[in-house]
């Protein structure tokens, strides 16, 4: 029997005790302190250790048993199970940015009991309140106010995820400019939602942190343009992080040309510089929005849209027009996994994991900077766009799948790159095989594809 924990420390969770103890004792299997095979303490032992009730671990080792992480032995015990470790995969997708699920099973059981629970009192199944309950953004507002925004509840619209603000910001903004300026390269959601509108791009030239103020300046003078797309944490695909000098120096000009700003702060977890965002400095010129599906889950698809004032109930005329309000069940999912403190835990998890997936790109691709070192969920490799398209095409052949220049470009000539998206394989195993598949491809001389 393993010796080695000799207590263990519970999370700090709103669930039940016994939830929280099984999640300690999953998460030391997960780390191979109890190791498959082995004998799990008795139930008087692990009382002791945790500070509970034998009851409390009767019931905790039960949703252990149901989850088949361990199994009991009539007058032996209670053993651990081996850990079925997914397959290797064939091919590593590097092309979607999706985090990896990093909330504890026993924790997203109790976040959905929560919801279902809650959503059979939502007033009028959803459709009382278009922009989603008070209690709905008053949760929302909490969690966006202990990292990025404070935001009253009031000012807040709920949306089907990050991309369903970005197409009624854009189609907002369509009435006061025909066209959108942003970096060389950025987001294919918004290049997608800017196609639907009908709405063109003014591509401005940037250095390693973002649009330069006078190249903004002048495109804006010369095109009439009056709307700018921003990402300023991870910029999606070239990944930098902007200062705050430097939204100072955005915003003067956009006030300077009557210009608002859509500014998706969806990566928001990874900043290292942190605040102020550009929705603090100019309120009322900035459409701030964010969602849940790239610090907590893909699975909740929440996202938050803070308007300028005026403009709050003509876009919720349009949300009514598109969709009739976010689902209330995914609404109160995500509500219900941050009162029980699941968006500490995953962002904390996700801050690490790309903090190790980073360093491990650096260190196998020899990379000499980054523009976001101490973690970010992408890396960017520029190079001419025609080299780049050979690499994606030649990782491909060889079982990696890349972003290909064309899917993020606004027609510019700083816009040739490959983008990595580090975080979606499940497994690091399966990152640094696609890594190392890469860096040789690069490092191929024979067949002049990439420079």
């Amino acid at each position: 029997m393993n010796q080695a924990a000799s207590e263990i420390a519970l999370p700090d969770a709103d669930t039940p005790l016994h939830e929280r103890l099984a999640q300690a004792i999953a998460a030391m299997i997960e780390d191979g302190r109890y190791k498959p095979g082995e004998r799990l303490p008795t139930h008087r032992e692990l009382a002791r250790r945790a500070g509970v009730a034998i009851g409390t671990v009767t019931k905790a080792v039960d949703v252990l048993s149901n989850r088949g992480l361990v199994r009991g032995e009539v007058g032996r015990g209670t053993f651990i199970n081996a850990i079925a470790r997914p397959q290797r995969a064939t091919q590593v997708d590097l092309t979607l940015n999706v985090p990896p699920l990093l909330i504890d099973e026993a924790l997203f059981i109790a976040a959905a009991e929560r919801s279902a629970r809650k959503v059979l009192g939502v007033p009028s199944g959803g459709l009382y309140d278009l922009k989603g309950t008070l209690a709905q953004r008053t949760i929302l507002a909490g969690w966006l106010g202990r990292t990025r925004l404070d935001a009253d509840p009031a000012e807040l619209m709920l949306c089907v995820g990050a991309q369903q603000a970005i197409h009624l910001s854009f189609a907002d903004l369509k009435r006061h400019s025909r066209s959108i300026a942003c970096e060389a390269a950025t987001f294919s959601g918004a290049i997608a939602a800017a196609a639907h509108l009908d709405l063109a791009w003014q591509p401005v030239e940037h250095d390693g942190e973002g649009m330069l103020p006078d190249e903004l300046d002048r495109v804006l003078e010369e095109t009439g343009c009056r709307a700018i797309y921003a990402t300023p944490v991870c910029q999606n695909p070239l990944g930098f992080e902007v200062g705050e000098a430097r939204r100072r120096q955005i915003i003067q000009i956009a006030e300077k040309h009557d210009a608002y700003i859509v500014e998706d702060d969806i990566y928001g977890i990874y900043s290292v510089r942190g605040r102020p965002t550009y929705k603090e400095l100019a309120p009322g010129r900035v459409y701030y929005l964010t969602s849940l599906s790239k610090c907590l889950t893909p699975l909740a698809r929440v996202g938050v849209l803070v308007p300028p004032e005026d403009r709050l109930a003509p876009l919720l005329r349009a949300l009514r027009a598109e969709v009739f309000g976010a689902p209330p069940t995914a609404l109160e999912l995500g509500c219900a996994l941050i009162e029980l403190g699941a968006d500490v835990v995953a962002a904390q998890a996700l801050r690490k994991e790309a903090g190790i997936r980073t360093a491990m790109a650096s260190r196998i691709l020899g990379l000499s900077s980054l523009p976001m070192p101490e973690g970010a969920p992408h890396l960017w490799l520029p190079m001419p766009a025609m080299d780049a398209e050979r690499l994606a095409r030649r990782s491909s052949e060889h079982g990696v799948r890349l972003t290909p220049p064309d899917a993020t470009s606004v027609g510019a000539a700083q816009a040739g790159g490959v983008r990595l998206c580090i975080l979606a394989p499940a497994e690091r195993d399966d990152m640094e095989r696609a890594l190392k598949t890469v860096a040789r491809l690069l490092a191929d001389t024979e067949d002049e594809t990439v420079v």
